[in-house]
């Protein structure tokens, strides 16, 4: 372990920066800024516009997409600059987290510092880091055409990458920390651990899908949707199974469900935890749902705030790094005795 603890630190970082390009992305998602800036330069698109003749420029470019005509026609150079920050912000962050990965991951291989296991690990986290960023760029081109926001399901593909990426730095520094499946639990405890990671990812996706089909704001009622339990209007779409992509309401309403069976989900697994060696952790994840339940009724009771909206979206976050840590810590019964292995008290 003490040979990996820079590496580990590395990834833990990279981590962190991922997780605020998620919580920065978001913003520009609920500012309705993604579409200011109309250009790829992944080099000298670090550097905003620093005179007036380049501000102009930028907002003569912008005037060119729908946003601009349909939406937002007379938009002011200051109004203009306030959503022009947002996306740039977030793109900033996102590049730096290529320098903040790769920097490092070349000097420690140069060094031998990385263990040969994790080398190709390495190349794929890489891989994936310019594959996100080229997707960012596919999903911001759905708005500059014909729409006036981006494509919902691009939108989904983009977050979901970012969380995957933001899973496996995560899973890698429990691997490299020498704590990964070094707590003895039952099966049915080890298998719902290794579950919970894929259903908070589901229930990131679907929440792309609201964001991206503003379906937060379908129904600002809890525990109703419009008055019901199960609302009218939930297949007014055709075909019916389009509706649970670009009906709002059916978003909105799926969304809800998932958060409910993922609550009921974690509450089974602390039960079944209880009195063993990730008792602890099981329970800490029921209250970090129930935190983020709480937040979610509140994000949708007022009409998506960006502040408890920003909020949400970083516990899901959260909840996804902390899911991904108890399943990689978990061991079949009789492992831990087997390799050797002391359980940690903590």
């Amino acid at each position: 372990m003490a040979r990996n603890t820079l590496i580990v630190w590395w990834l833990r970082i990279v981590a962190a920066f991922v997780v605020a390009t998620l919580v920065v992305g978001g913003a520009t998602r609920l500012t309705d800024s993604g579409l200011s800036i109309t250009e790829w330069q992944p080099i000298m698109g670090v550097i905003p516009p620093l005179t007036h003749a380049a501000w102009e420029r930028a907002l003569e470019l912008y005037r060119q997409i729908p946003e601009y005509q349909l939406v937002n026609r007379g938009m002011s150079m200051a109004e203009f600059q306030s959503i022009f920050w947002w996306e740039w912000a977030h793109r900033l962050i996102a590049r730096s987290i290529g320098l903040v990965f790769a920097v490092p991951m070349v000097i420690f291989w140069i060094a031998g510092r990385l263990p040969g296991w994790f080398k190709p690990w390495a190349v794929v986290l890489l891989l994936l880091g310019g594959l996100q960023g080229a997707v960012g760029w596919w999903m911001v081109t759905s708005g500059l055409a014909e729409r006036v926001d981006v494509s919902q399901y691009r939108l989904a593909v983009h977050m979901t990458l970012a969380c995957v990426i933001l899973s496996l730095a995560v899973w890698l520094s429990v691997r490299l920390s020498g704590r990964a499946g070094t707590v003895e639990t039952t099966p049915a405890v080890r298998r719902g651990a290794r579950l919970l990671p894929f259903l908070i990812l589901f229930q990131i996706a679907l929440g792309a899908l609201v964001a991206g089909l503003d379906a937060g704001l379908a129904s600002d009622t809890w525990p109703l949707m419009l008055g019901k339990l199960v609302p009218d209007g939930l297949l007014t779409h055709a075909p019916g199974w389009i509706n649970l992509f670009e009906n709002p309401l059916t978003v909105q309403f799926d969304h809800r469900i998932v958060a409910y069976l993922i609550t009921l989900f974690v509450v089974w697994h602390a039960f079944a935890a209880r009195g063993g060696a990730v008792a602890g952790r099981a329970l800490a994840l029921v209250a970090l749902v129930l935190v983020q339940v709480a937040i979610g009724i509140g994000v949708v009771m007022h009409h998506v705030p960006l502040p408890l909206a920003a909020s949400h979206q970083l516990a899901a976050a959260v909840i996804l790094w902390a899911s991904v840590v108890h399943a990689t810590r978990v061991a079949p019964a009789g492992a831990v005795l087997a390799q050797g292995v002391p359980q940690p008290a903590r």
